[in-house]
């Protein structure tokens, strides 16, 4: 599968402009993780992915067909968590996931319902109401509902919220397994959900795409942007030197920062991943 995106614009009724001249290529087999904080523009894109917007302007084309000529096809292919869905409460999981496969038009429900309780742990929850459930636990069903009928393209916003540890590293390594032979888009704040699994980063913020490539490439572009020193007078003055950490020691308060040029205080060191995403976000760096 391949999807084009082409000058994409998208501006809301109410004059806020949400997207802005996006170009991107999303090919298979491809694990992309969609980075930028609140606001930036990670929900309309999707959105718009999922045919649940229509743009302002631009074009996006699925395999060359555009997308409002394959929307049914392409919602065939398709599996999408939301950052916010609804359930059911007085439903079972087996129940609301049958729903959500007869919607889909699965034909082999009970096989695809079967798979997909199993890949998100919730096999002995299936006979559960989802009242019952903690949030972590409808967060899984969520992931499930995503999952039904192996689709070619997984869209999922935000979808290790409300997840301890064990289960974010379990769905971490599945999404990874998954993306072998298929395109999965991963939006979240978590920067360690990206780092281990994502071969594809996309960093946005007000909606335009400020990096696009590899998480080896991201990296390298903050190198010598990344400093620590011991916060003082001079550093504290300092309006350029964006400051990532504060931990206090016996020797002072001891930080971490970047910068476009690293003030003479400040001792180089290795960037991070999540270094280099503040070093974009902060607009230390410069547009790809």
């Amino acid at each position: 599968m391949r999807i084009a995106i082409e000058q994409l614009n998208m501006t809301y009724p109410t004059g806020k402009q949400a997207l802005r001249d996006v170009d991107l290529t999303l090919e298979s087999p491809n694990l992309i993780g969609l980075l930028g904080p609140n606001g930036a523009g990670k929900s309309t894109l999707m959105k718009l992915l999922v045919a649940g917007l229509l743009p302002s302007s631009g074009t996006i084309s699925v395999d060359g067909t555009p997308l409002q000529a394959c929307e049914k096809a392409l919602k065939a292919r398709l599996g999408y968590l939301p950052q916010s869905f609804g359930l059911y409460e007085e439903l079972t999981v087996w129940q609301f996931l049958d729903y959500m496969a007869a919607l889909k038009g699965i034909r082999d429900s009970r096989a695809a319902i079967d798979r997909a309780m199993e890949a998100a742990n919730l096999v002995e929850k299936r006979k559960a109401r989802i009242r019952t459930l903690s949030g972590g636990q409808r967060q899984r069903v969520g992931i499930a509902q995503a999952l039904l009928g192996e689709p070619e393209f997984l869209i999922l916003d935000e979808p290790t919220v409300g997840l301890d540890p064990e289960e974010r590293i379990h769905f971490r390594n599945f999404f990874s397994r998954t993306a072998q032979d298929k395109i999965v888009l991963l939006s979240t704040h978590i920067i360690e959900d990206v780092q281990s699994v994502c071969n594809q980063l996309i960093v946005i913020d007000r909606g335009r795409i400020l990096f696009t490539g590899t998480p080896e490439a991201l990296i390298a572009s903050a190198q010598g942007h990344v400093g620590v020193f011991l916060e003082s007078e001079e550093s504290r003055a300092d309006s350029h030197l964006q400051i990532t950490s504060r931990v206090n020691t016996a020797r002072g308060v001891a930080c971490r920062g970047v910068a476009a040029e690293l003030p003479p205080f400040a001792e180089p060191v290795e960037p991070s991943l999540e270094d280099a995403y503040l070093y974009w976000i902060t607009g230390e760096g410069e547009l790809q």
